[in-house]
């Protein structure tokens, strides 16, 4: 999987078989009118949730990257949008009420761009996130990553270092949100790798080594300026890359 992969709108419903893994770009900006016609038919926490931002575009946002995440489950389990109901696991993770078994999904965004992971049987996680030249990403990366991971960005040029810091950072919050620790797992305990392409998530972990061999790795450029990491339970897998647009399309389910 290149990180330029082209981001294509199917005619028809892509079917998700076990060995597959879907990743939908949405343009939230583009998605403000859908999210603001959803915002009543939401549950009481996501509304509450919603009203905690306190500028008008990040609340649109939020609610457009709702009716998106909601359409695009919709197609895999046969159901209307509004009808989806989530619940937490009690370390955060989010799942859908009533999905077939092994359902996962996963949803980041980064200012307009958002992006939906979902795969059948196996863990995924995503992150994107905006490349921003000047951001102090020294200063973070001495309180949150690892040591080889900070010696390493320390070693390359200033005019890489914007880039490098994204993609380390993409890589750690994929990996934690793939295995649904929250918090509770330290992101000093693990070091990902930073080349670009690396096909594995983790380059080594404290707490288990085994868990090296367990993870896989897939590099994105959603969009100009943004830089995001796959993670995925196992090697045994194939992504395709979608753009998501209502009106949402019901999916057929693979072998």
């Amino acid at each position: 999987m290149s990180a330029d992969a082209p981001w294509a709108r199917p005619d028809v419903a892509p079917a998700l078989g076990a060995e597959d893994v879907h990743v939908w770009r949405i343009d939230l900006d583009a998605l403000i009118p859908a999210g603001l016609a959803l915002d009543p038919c939401l549950p009481d926490d996501e509304r509450q949730r919603a009203r905690r931002f306190r500028a008008a575009r990040d609340r649109e946002r939020y609610l457009a990257g709702r009716a998106a995440l909601r359409g695009i489950l919709a197609g895999y389990v046969a159901s209307r949008p509004e009808t989806l109901r989530f619940v937490r696991a009690p370390l955060g993770k989010p799942a859908l009420l009533g999905a077939p078994a092994g359902l996962e999904f996963n949803l980041s965004h980064a200012d307009w761009c958002a992006l939906v992971a979902v795969t059948r049987g196996r863990r995924v996680g995503v992150d994107v996130e905006g490349i921003r030249l000047g951001q102090r990403g020294m200063e973070v990366a001495r309180r949150f990553f690892a040591r080889g991971e900070v010696e390493a960005l320390a070693a390359v040029t200033p005019e890489e270092r914007a880039v490098t810091f994204v993609r380390c950072w993409t890589r750690k919050e994929a990996y934690v949100k793939a295995r649904g620790d929250g918090l509770a797992l330290s992101l000093q305990h693990f070091e990902v790798p930073l080349a670009p392409g690396a096909p594995t998530a983790l380059a080594s972990s404290i707490d288990d080594p085994d868990e090296v061999a367990r993870w896989s790795l897939r590099e994105l450029v959603p969009a100009p300026c943004h830089l995001a990491a796959l993670v995925v339970e196992g090697d045994d897998f194939r992504v395709s890359t979608w753009e998501w647009a209502p009106p949402p399309v019901v999916a057929r389910t693979g072998s």
